[in-house]
């Protein structure tokens, strides 16, 4: 890894709470993501499973976790299982975790070699009367895709049918949503990085810059500050390109005169930052570029105001609406006629923001949580409102991360230049 050591008091607690949620009498268990086949013999670069990266801080492939809080033997109340090191593999793949190194990364005492597991699970699992299975159930993503999780789940159902079975993602849902205080450290680093990254970016940009020169500075600032690299795949899109919301070709040429979406975040430790700014590639706004991000600006702020416990994403959003198509009014893109006729399935404003403005934000950039219940204290999010003006060729979002407190929120990006007069003095510079 290439950043520095987190502090495994992080896992432990993340631990103690999902052990406090298991039933009486239960085993949990959670497995590694796949490595997975690019063609011939060559992997994909290794993604751990953020659920068990959660709970062990752990980003070796083919690693297990095992809970039995009431387990009679207590060395074996939580288990950290592992690939056994082989000379051959590490002569290929480099060195593999040696149980006092993933005692410390982890904070977990017993490790036991994935080769002898099966000879200690069963007589763990004939003790037990539920068995947790992890599954990956974020609400924006479909499971199509029969990973590993899945396969466990099946080949566990054949052989203990007689058991009883509950998801662990119903627990995790809860808990990864609320981010403790020196998980919300580690986010910062990765926020951190990410705002000196913007910095150097905005002397970087120029008329004629092609965005994938763009993509390889962000990634060069990134590394060269212990980041793992992008948390998510660098938007950069100049002019037009900016309306398409997940546009990763970053392959044209930033000429003078457009505005500059970039939306990018580096992830440390695990944790991914999230940041969008649009900037002038002259340096400049123009005056109706100016308009045009005030009024994001001044969503953003507005959303920054009713964030807090005790809202549903739902509800916020709609208020979100509510004064968009205020604004939108205000500065040209809505007609009063527009908002009186508008579908109220397929709103006026929808039209020119066509996109939700928060999501959770964690080991997973779209992270785990519910859009339907009420914010709780602790949890992350994004806010990242846009325009998107179809007949002006422009594209405007602007986005900082924020954690939830009792009364409001902390903007944990505030330190980064957001104002257009912000922007276009540190590009004059």
């Amino acid at each position: 890894m290439k950043y520095l050591p987190l502090d495994p008091a992080i896992f432990i607690q993340n631990r103690s709470r999902f052990a406090a949620q298991m039933e009486k009498n239960a085993i949990a268990i959670f497995n590694s993501n796949d490595e997975l086949p690019v063609n011939g013999d060559a992997l994909h670069a290794f993604r751990q499973n953020a659920d068990l990266f959660w709970l062990t801080g752990i980003m070796q492939e083919d690693t297990m976790l095992v809970l039995f809080p009431d387990n009679p033997d207590p060395r074996y109340r939580e288990v950290l299982v592992l690939l056994r090191p082989n000379e051959l593999k590490e002569k290929w793949d480099g060195h593999r975790l040696r149980t006092h190194e993933a005692t410390a990364i982890s904070g977990i005492t017993t490790i036991v070699w994935l080769d002898v597991l099966d000879g200690l699970l069963q007589p763990w699992i004939h003790l037990a009367e539920t068995i947790y299975l992890n599954t990956n159930e974020n609400d924006r993503k479909a499971n199509l895709v029969p990973v590993r999780d899945y396969r466990y789940a099946e080949m566990m159902r054949q052989r203990y049918p007689l058991h009883q079975y509950k998801r662990s993602a119903r627990i995790l849902k809860e808990l990864r949503a609320i981010k403790t205080p020196q998980e919300v450290e580690v986010l910062q680093q990765a926020m951190d990085i990410t705002e000196h990254t913007f910095r150097h970016l905005l002397g970087f940009i120029r008329p004629g810059v092609m965005e994938y020169e763009i993509e390889a500075e962000i990634y060069h600032q990134f590394l060269k500050r212990r980041a793992t690299g992008p948390g998510y795949s660098s938007i950069i899109a100049s002019g037009d390109r900016a309306r398409t919301l997940h546009y990763i070709s970053n392959n044209a040429e930033c000429k003078d005169g457009e505005l500059l979406l970039m939306d990018f975040g580096a992830q440390y430790g695990g944790y991914n930052a999230d940041l969008t700014r649009t900037v002038p590639v002259s340096g400049k706004f123009t005056r109706r570029q100016k308009t045009v991000y005030n009024a994001c600006l001044h969503l953003h702020q507005y959303a920054a105001s009713i964030l807090k416990p005790g809202i549903s994403i739902v509800d916020y959003t709609d208020k979100i609406g509510e004064e968009a198509t205020v604004i939108f009014q205000k500065i040209g893109l809505l007609k009063r006629s527009d908002v009186k006729n508008e579908d109220p399935e397929n709103r006026a404003y929808r039209k020119y923001l066509y996109h939700g403005i928060s999501h959770h934000l964690g080991i997973d950039v779209h992270d785990l949580g519910t859009r339907t219940a009420p914010i709780k204290a602790g949890m992350v999010f994004t806010i990242e409102p846009g325009i998107y003006i179809e007949e002006e060729q422009m594209g405007v979002r602007i986005e900082n991360n924020f954690w939830i407190t009792k009364n409001g929120n902390k903007d944990l990006m505030k330190n980064i230049p957001i104002t257009a007069e912000e922007i276009e003095a540190l590009m004059k510079k």
